[in-house]
């Protein structure tokens, strides 16, 4: 199935997808207090890309967004969101394109359909970084995870695509519970600082974040962390899903 999808990619016309349209996903995980994101590193090019891929004619926008997801990291029903649509002119440069195309042994034409101009509808999606199996695509080395403030130089316009997600999520840090999809099951009030300030890239007071987080009514204080030492172990939270919210 995949070899079938991607010789019809690599079709001079591009037969059974959207021309013109693709998306880019920043897939975000917490891992070790490091705010991360998945790449794909093109084969033998040095390339680096956020995953990405095309909408099939007869495929829901969305639905396409979901099938990239799965293909990269194996991942259902996590949260995705569309943040913005990429579609200035200066992104197109079909210079990486050939090269990765070269390098995959795909004949290029000059009027093949990966290298004419395409916009771009960019997602973000929030995962649990240890249940996520990064997978290459079938033209790239590579599928891994990096550390958002060490990033290698992205092609096309990947950079700024980053850049804007990093921003919205900031933007809905309290208000789309960005928290309750990159956080454990259970974790400490420091820990779920540690989150705000890689996010944020700033240092938060203990005292305020604490009450601010606590007065929005999303926390549940379940016991205390279990260390050897019970006077001086934190208390471990949860999210409450909403349905259970008051």
């Amino acid at each position: 199935m995949k070899e079938q999808r991607t010789l019809s990619l690599v079709e001079p016309d591009g037969k059974g997808f959207l021309p013109g349209l693709a998306i880019d996903t920043v897939i975000f995980g917490f891992h070790e207090y490091q705010l991360k994101i998945l790449l794909l590193e093109y084969k033998n090019t040095g390339l680096f890309a956020l995953p990405g891929g095309f909408i099939k004619d007869e495929e829901n926008l969305n639905d396409a967004a979901k099938r990239v997801l799965f293909e990269r990291t194996g991942l259902t029903d996590v949260y995705l969101e569309q943040f913005y649509v990429f579609g200035d002119q200066s992104r197109h440069d079909p210079a990486p394109m050939q090269a990765i195309m070269q390098k995959n042994g795909i004949k290029i034409t000059s009027n093949h359909w990966l290298l004419q101009r395409f916009v771009s509808v960019g997602y973000y999606a929030l995962i649990d970084f240890t249940k996520a199996f990064p997978t290459p695509d079938l033209m790239s080395d590579s599928c891994a995870w990096h550390d958002l403030n060490h990033l290698p130089n992205l092609m096309q316009d990947h950079q700024d695509i980053v850049k804007k997600a990093l921003e919205t999520l900031q933007m809905n840090l309290d208000r789309k519970l960005i928290g309750f999809n990159l956080m454990p099951e259970t974790f400490t009030m420091a820990e779920l600082q540690r989150l705000y300030e890689t996010i944020l890239g700033e240092k938060l007071r203990r005292s305020s974040f604490q009450r601010k987080l606590l007065s929005l009514g999303i926390l549940e204080r379940i016991a205390k962390k279990k260390t050897g030492a019970a006077h001086k172990a934190p208390y471990l939270y949860r999210f409450i899903p909403e349905k259970e919210r008051k």
